[in-house]
């Protein structure tokens, strides 16, 4: 009889161990499905922020402000960084013999002392008030909202079946004061 008991014990040993094994892959499997889509979606969020960047350094050489007397380009940053260091690599490069200067803003108070603001997507309850008290400023103000354009920003990017296009507030960007080059807004897809 203690025979039979050792087999049983086994068999159940075996299955308890087969069955968790079973769990450990499925649960790996899960993981996998559940994971793989979001690190796919995080890459391509990458290339989606490095192709801005550039976006961004051609925006400024591209535009003229009123008064170039300055050697530097402030641009600023505010709200959430979706860029990562991809908007650093803009730090020093030389555009219209001017440098540009990158700053992450916080305070709303300092966007006064920029040249160039990305808004980010974070701040766009607040873009209409932050934009009104910049009003008439040689700023010019870029974004990649849906509805920024509506807001009086100069130039919004969208994506648009993979690809990142702009569009352009004129209007916007003549009350600033800014000149922006007619081969800029060829390529934009649409011009307010």
């Amino acid at each position: 009889m203690k025979k039979y008991e050792h087999i049983r014990l086994f068999r159940l040993l075996n299955t308890s161990m087969i069955r968790s094994i079973f769990n450990l892959l499925l649960a790996s499997c899960l993981c996998f499905v559940i994971l793989a889509p979001q690190a796919v979606a995080i890459a391509s969020n990458q290339i989606e922020y490095q192709v801005k960047a550039a976006f961004i350094y051609n925006f400024i050489a591209f535009t003229q402000w009123p008064d170039n007397t300055d050697k530097t380009v402030n641009l600023c940053l505010y709200g959430e960084n979706d860029f990562g260091d991809e908007i650093n690599k803009l730090q020093s490069k030389p555009v219209n013999n001017r440098h540009i200067r990158v700053e992450h803003i916080n305070n709303p108070e300092k966007l006064k002392d920029c040249q160039v603001i990305f808004f980010s997507k974070s701040v766009q309850k607040n873009l209409s008030s932050i934009l009104e008290d910049l009003q008439n400023k040689p700023i010019l103000t870029l974004a990649d909202n849906p509805d920024a354009i509506s807001q009086s920003v100069a130039i919004n990017m969208n994506v648009v079946n993979e690809k990142i296009v702009f569009e352009i507030n004129l209007g916007a960007a003549r009350r600033s004061g800014l000149d922006i080059s007619s081969k800029l807004l060829q390529l934009a897809i649409k011009v307010y």
